[in-house]
């Protein structure tokens, strides 16, 4: 007769899964108590950092990072791939290193732009001399 599999019904037998072996309503002996290894504990926690940066944890996130996805047109993905190779790098390194690079150049041209509008808005007017020097008047 075969054994039932593990974790699902049999189609042909109503049996069910197979359990551990252990009456759920039985009660545990004094040896079968879980004892904590301090040393073990400590060691273990020594050994693994505070916080992960690099753990995807759900797969949603990996570390404070974001995921794009880039479509691309035929031609452009063949000459990023050949730029790549002639490079050393992957598609996906290179394209991350010009995204990362040109964002860089705007927010640096966005800067200086920002400051020649504030430059421009200031309350100081340079009037040059003598431009409202009155001449003498000539009788009528």
């Amino acid at each position: 007769m075969p054994l039932p599999s593990l974790g699902r019904l049999s189609s042909r037998t109503n049996l069910k899964a197979v359990s551990s072996g252990r009456h759920r309503n039985a009660a545990k002996a004094a040896g079968d108590e879980v004892v904590e290894d301090k040393e073990l504990t400590s060691y273990l926690a020594a050994l693994a950092p505070d916080s992960d940066p690099e753990s995807t944890g759900t797969g949603s996130r990996f570390g404070d990072a974001q995921v794009y996805q880039l479509r691309m047109n035929l031609i452009a993905s063949q000459q990023l791939k050949e730029i790549a190779v002639a490079r050393n790098l992957t598609p996906q390194a290179l394209a991350q290193e010009w995204i990362l690079e040109r964002l860089s150049w705007e927010g640096q041209a966005a800067s200086a732009q920002e400051r020649r509008h504030s430059d421009a808005m200031t309350d100081e007017f340079h009037i040059p001399a003598g431009t409202f020097d009155q001449q003498p008047l000539v009788g009528r």
